[in-house]
């Protein structure tokens, strides 16, 4: 049995085949103003490494914010329903799943099964997500894939305040004028991301395992300081798939159980 699971996000659009429990093929392009097209993209892109063609699918489910322009799937799944599968399928002692996307945050609680408890989303203005760690690595005029590395060889906390991404922009740049090191500044963006996030698990409530998820979650600063957030160490799944395709890969194990009638 083969299945895809694909995730139409606010920045790019993942796919993962599954054959027989197996990922055999994954992809990942940019999610441009056409999102149908980004699905067809990337959709073709896996099935070439796969060396397979759509008659060899059974089951497409789509997620993701733009999961309904995917036209050609065969249903849809909201991105909590996704989450919670992929990472109950992986890490199976997880009961809280944190998953930082470009544009928002959310955590999700699970039990036992692996079944969605409760959940929250943040969707304010630099209140945690990728789009911000991106714009304040352009006031620091550094490459986003550095900033984890730099943030590791920090020496001073330093606070940061702002809400919003323009005042957090400002906050940089006075900061840069006062002759803080740019580590530092780092250390505080990662910090501050980290702080809102984890009042928001807060509030749904967090229990161990604890589980980190979505593109942020490669940024090692970022983790390091979710982890001095929380007070303990968190989990990020590498292998056999990287913590931006849980979507994905979730989706697809639900067109798997879709298959055997599930």
């Amino acid at each position: 049995m083969t299945t895809i699971g694909i995730d139409l996000g606010a920045k790019n659009t993942k796919v993962v085949i599954l054959k027989d429990n197996d990922i055999v093929a994954t992809s990942s392009v940019l999610s441009g103003f056409d999102q149908t097209a980004s699905a067809e993209e990337a959709l073709n892109n896996a099935l070439d490494k796969a060396g397979m063609t759509r008659n060899d699918i059974q089951h497409i489910t789509a997620t993701g914010a733009g999961m309904d322009a995917i036209t050609f799937a065969s249903d849809t799944v909201t991105e909590i329903s996704a989450n919670a599968r992929g990472i109950s399928n992986l890490l199976p002692s997880v009961r809280t799943v944190i998953d930082i996307g470009a544009e928002e945050g959310r955590a999700i609680r699970l039990k036992e099964d692996g079944k969605v408890l409760d959940f929250g989303i943040n969707e304010k203005c630099a209140a945690g997500a990728g789009a911000f760690t991106e714009a304040m690595a352009r006031a620091l005029e550094i490459d986003l894939e550095k900033m984890g590395e730099m943030s590791l060889k920090s020496t001073k906390a330093v606070p940061m305040n702002a809400q919003c991404t323009i005042f957090a922009e400002s906050e940089v740049v006075s900061l840069i004028h006062q002759k803080t090191p740019k580590e530092d500044i780092i250390r505080a963006v990662h910090d501050a991301i980290a702080d809102r996030i984890t009042s928001m698990a807060r509030r749904v409530g967090i229990e161990k395992d604890v589980a980190l998820i979505g593109g942020v979650a490669n940024n090692i600063g970022f983790v390091d300081s979710m982890k001095r957030n929380l007070g303990f160490d968190i989990l990020v799944p590498k292998d056999p798939i990287v913590p931006e395709f849980i979507s994905a890969y979730g989706a697809a194990l639900i067109a798997q159980d879709k298959v055997n009638g599930g």
